[in-house]
């Protein structure tokens, strides 16, 4: 018996680049993420090569993967995965807030276009700055979200969810100016993101192994609330 196989075009807007030219790892890892089970369980979303832009890209779901290519080149798949990621714990939205003012990316971005952490104006990015909080080991932000960010629902789509936790864990290894590229994020999301709502967003650094570097990270509502997390890895550049 085969399993018959759901296609759809996608185009991934300008918008939502993180280096120039290709996807955010975060937005483009919820995209088909989403497409796979409207994450029912947590699912791993590996990326096999970078995404382009404006361009017809191929999304299909198939039993129980999703996967995302180029005129038959594979560029992202996604599995559910049998966990539960609780996070890194939580950080006070005004504590986070403070922390920002420690962003390493104010003295050094090297994707300052990134549609997530990027130097862009206010409503066109995101604008997550995590930055090391006093007496912990973990980076956070006061995410404020805005209202040009919304699904036909008036909720965050997971795409921009998927965002906000791919770019925090880079952030928890990285210094002025230093960069990776996502290989792979595993995402969970427990609850909906609304427009003009205050979260934090946490981030810590869980280890490196040659290129690798790892992270896991968390959205909480101002009361604890566990929103939605993360496990990345990341490839450093040679």
């Amino acid at each position: 018996m085969t399993t018959a196989a759901l296609q759809t075009v996608l185009t991934v807007p300008e918008r939502f680049r993180g280096p120039a030219e290709i996807a955010n790892g975060g937005w483009i890892s919820g995209t088909v993420a989403e497409a796979l089970n409207g994450l029912e369980s947590a699912v791993e979303v590996t990326l096999h090569a970078p995404t382009p832009l404006e361009t017809e890209l191929r999304l299909e779901h198939v039993a129980n993967s999703a996967s995302l290519s180029q005129d038959g080149k594979l560029l992202v798949e996604a599995i559910p995965v049998a966990e539960h990621l609780t996070g890194p714990g939580f950080v006070p939205f005004n504590e986070a807030a403070r922390a920002e003012a420690g962003f390493p990316g104010w003295k050094g971005h090297a994707f300052p276009e990134c549609f997530a952490c990027g130097l862009r104006e206010p409503g066109d990015g995101l604008r997550v700055f995590p930055g090391p909080v006093d007496g912990a080991d973990v980076v956070a932000a006061g995410w404020r979200v805005p209202f040009t960010v919304t699904d036909e629902d008036g909720a965050v789509p997971v795409a921009v969810v998927g965002a906000v936790l791919d770019c925090v864990t880079g952030w928890a290894h990285f210094a002025p100016g230093e960069s990776a590229l996502l290989g792979r994020l595993t995402l969970q999301v427990d609850r909906r993101v609304y427009p003009g709502g205050t979260y934090s967003v946490v981030a810590k650094a869980t280890g490196r192994e040659g290129r690798k570097l790892f992270g896991e990270s968390a959205i909480y509502e101002v009361d604890g609330t566990l929103v939605a997390a993360a496990r990345a890895t990341w490839i450093a550049p040679r």
